[in-house]
């Protein structure tokens, strides 16, 4: 079973993916995400800084998917080491 990973979108983003990358973890719509982070922002500014620190620590989706190949590449190693021994 895999487990949702949360990174910011390649396909749907307008800045730097973030809050494609939130809409598709939780499954929503893009804009209404856009417009939280925006309602954060006029709500004290808030939400620019989460925003900038949201863009900071969540990985992009291809370094997500780079690590996930990578993961199944070693797995798939271990057990042909271990079918041939």
């Amino acid at each position: 079973m895999m487990s949702k990973k949360l990174y910011k979108s390649n396909s749907n983003r307008m800045i730097n993916g973030v809050c494609g990358g939130i809409a598709e973890y939780f499954n929503i719509d893009p804009t209404l995400v856009r417009l939280g982070w925006l309602l954060f922002c006029f709500l004290g500014g808030s939400g620019f800084l989460a925003y900038i620190a949201a863009a900071i620590i969540i990985p992009s989706g291809t370094e997500y998917q780079e690590v996930m190949v990578s993961a199944k590449l070693t797995r798939a190693s271990r057990q042909v080491r271990r079918w041939r021994t």
